[in-house]
């Protein structure tokens, strides 16, 4: 199985989540060895995906160099990951990646369009190796040992539309467009309240999250799964360990996971090389792991 880019650029415009402004995204092929690199054409900046980078995580991934910031990067990377993409430019022209509809299914869609492209080197890949846990209170994240990749994640929210939702996603790049790609970021409104107060949530709406009151849910159209809350959850997931810096075989579980707890994971797990292997995918035993991202 070999390192992949895309074969051709794409872009569009979308809303940014916080500014409420019109934001172009262009995504363009890299070669081998480069990773995934963001990239700000307003200032000039290219900021590399490494953990090193992330600068805030209270209510999205951002990452930020010489003072300057890239957020809401996680739904992308989420569908960047779940494609099985090594190597790729990410272009924005302002401080954040457009929200579209809170959901990955718009970048799915942009990288269907932009086709897979396979390069001339290996594929590497992360296996865990051993159990790795970050641990808040009753709140957790942790990795495992596994022969694949699952992602296990259970939520309890005192609210009488959420309760407690668990979801196990066995990945596969299907399984993630048809079961987590459209599942949209939620809010609740006393919440949305207080950020545009702060100027922030500013283009926010019911054209790109789930906004829930104190009783019950304000969209009209309703949910698109009925636990999609938790299914979010995942896709958030799946984007911030893409901070990683590849794909990974092994099993990810959490309670009441978020983006800090996601980003001490990925800290925790790199700072000790006992709790992983690199490994480059040739011959027969990379067939299983080609089926996923088929």
């Amino acid at each position: 199985m070999y390192q992949t880019t895309i074969k051709k650029s794409v872009e569009l415009v979308g809303i940014g989540l916080h500014k409420g402004s019109p934001v172009k995204l262009r995504l363009e092929p890299l070669d081998v060895n480069s990773g995934i690199v963001f990239y700000r054409s307003d200032v000039d900046i290219a900021i590399p995906l490494i953990p090193e980078n992330v600068v805030d995580t209270k209510m999205a991934t951002v990452i930020g160099k010489h003072g300057y910031v890239i957020s809401t990067i996680e739904h992308l990377l989420s569908a960047v990951y779940a494609y099985g993409i090594d190597n790729l430019k990410v272009i924005v022209d302002a401080d954040e990646v457009p929200v579209m509809d809170g959901s990955s299914a718009s970048f799915c869609m942009l990288l269907d369009e932009a086709e897979i492209h396979e390069l001339n080197l290996p594929k590497k890949i992360m296996r865990i190796t051993k159990d790795v846990e970050i641990k808040e209170g009753e709140k957790y994240v942790k990795l495992s040992p596994a022969s694949d990749l699952q992602y296990d994640f259970t939520i309890k929210f005192p609210h009488p539309v959420i309760n407690k939702q668990e979801f196990i996603l066995k990945f596969t790049k299907e399984s993630y467009k048809k079961e987590i790609s459209r599942a949209r970021t939620f809010g609740f409104l006393h919440e949305v309240q207080y950020l545009r107060s702060k100027g922030l949530a500013l283009g926010g709406s019911l054209e790109n999250a789930v906004v829930l009151d104190d009783k019950k849910i304000l969209n009209p159209e309703g949910l698109r799964f009925s636990d999609e809350f938790v299914r979010h959850k995942i896709l958030d997931a799946i984007g911030d360990m893409s901070l990683i810096g590849m794909n990974f075989i092994g099993n990810y579980e959490a309670f009441a996971g978020s983006h800090d707890l996601n980003h001490k994971l990925t800290l925790e797990l790199l700072k000790d090389k006992e709790n992983y292997e690199i490994v480059e995918l040739v011959g027969e035993k990379t067939m299983e792991l080609e089926k996923a991202y088929a």
